[in-house]
């Protein structure tokens, strides 16, 4: 079945459809990852775009009941270049396009994804359209370019209710901005006890259930629309140490009075080389987002840069000059991608042993 991707400034790519039947509307953002595109798909932060994949071949594995980040998708469309309908692994239980029908996320393949990528690049993210093939066509665009996106992507992804992970080792609260899986099995790796909580829980809320740190997660948007996070961080900080993830980053820096920045195509991959400026270390890391940290922002806070990106310098991580308080913007957690940075983590641990020594 023919179907069409249209973008808001009128140019349209014409392809095949896969996937569920329905239309979608979304913002276009593009993935450089070669492998895992089941954590791609299942990552909270992707919620309300359509993600391109430049990776010419995807579905090749299938789908398995291990690498979920999340149960229910929150991306709006795929884009392929070419979408492979048989899955070969022996740990496949069933085929991308099955799963996509199963979650109803329509789909588009045989587009020039390299000229689209390309566009993206140059002109940044734009909102984008998979509709069939109709006569009228001007009346798509024009419905395209009246869509207003929600600004409310933490709220639809983030958990409504609290619950526990019990462990033997540290007691961490988990604010749910969006996050991934991959998150609590770094911490339940290291026998921490894991509380997750709503996003929109309070300082007093979170200091009451005792934990040894917080832990600010990943998840989608722009962090200017989940300003009532900065208030709980401001709340909690100085009580106990806080890792910040992505998301997390950017609220734990706009709580310290430093500004964010949306990017022009964002980063999205699994090759993304960081500096961490101390040691001069380069890591390559997995990263998902649209917005930064601007860098001028931090000379009038108490925040110190500890990590940089090496393609464009954007700010990658930050450290409380006083408090035990750091963030990064890429993901240690890495599924998929690099674990050189998997060590953050045991940083956490041991910024949570030595507090209040």
């Amino acid at each position: 079945m023919k179907r069409l991707l249209i973008l808001e400034d009128g140019t349209y790519f014409e392809g095949v459809g896969f996937g569920a039947p329905n239309i979608t509307t979304g913002e276009v953002v593009f993935t450089t990852g070669m492998s895992g595109y089941q954590e791609v798909l299942t990552d909270p932060s992707f919620k309300g775009q359509m993600i391109l994949f430049t990776y010419p071949t995807i579905g090749n594995y299938g789908i398995n009941r291990d690498d979920f980040e999340s149960m229910e998708p929150a991306c709006s469309g795929v884009i392929v270049k070419d979408h492979a309908r048989v899955a070969s692994n022996w740990r496949s239980q069933m085929t991308l396009d099955d799963f996509l029908k199963q979650k109803k996320i329509p789909g588009i393949s045989g587009i020039d994804t390299r000229a689209l990528t390309k566009k993206l690049r140059e002109s940044g993210t734009i909102k984008g359209s998979i509709i069939d093939v109709v006569e009228d066509l001007e009346h798509e665009f024009d419905q395209l370019k009246a869509t207003v996106l929600p600004g409310n992507q933490v709220a639809e992804v983030s958990t409504t209710k609290a619950y526990s992970i019990p462990g033997t080792g540290k007691n961490v609260v988990v604010v749910d901005f969006g996050m991934k899986h991959s998150i609590l099995r770094e911490l339940v790796s290291r026998k921490c006890g894991v509380t997750v909580v709503p996003y929109n829980y309070t300082a007093e809320q979170i200091l009451a259930l005792s934990p040894d740190g917080v832990l600010l997660s990943n998840g989608p948007g722009d962090p200017k629309n989940v300003m009532e996070a900065t208030k709980m961080i401001q709340g909690i900080q100085g009580e106990l140490p806080i890792f910040g993830i992505c998301l997390g980053h950017q609220l734990l820096s706009l709580a310290n009075g430093a500004d964010t920045f949306k990017l022009t195509y964002g980063h999205r991959g699994s090759n993304h080389p960081v500096r961490e400026i101390a040691s001069n270390n380069i890591y390559f890391t997995s990263q998902n987002h649209g917005y930064a940290v601007s860098r001028d922002s931090l000379d009038t806070t108490d925040l110190m840069m500890t990590h940089i990106e090496i393609n464009d310098e954007t700010v990658e991580g930050v450290k409380h000059k006083k408090y035990p308080s750091f963030s990064v913007q890429f993901h240690p957690d890495a599924a998929p991608g690099p674990h050189d940075a998997v060590s953050l983590f045991d940083e956490f641990i041991e910024l949570m042993d030595n507090w209040g020594k």
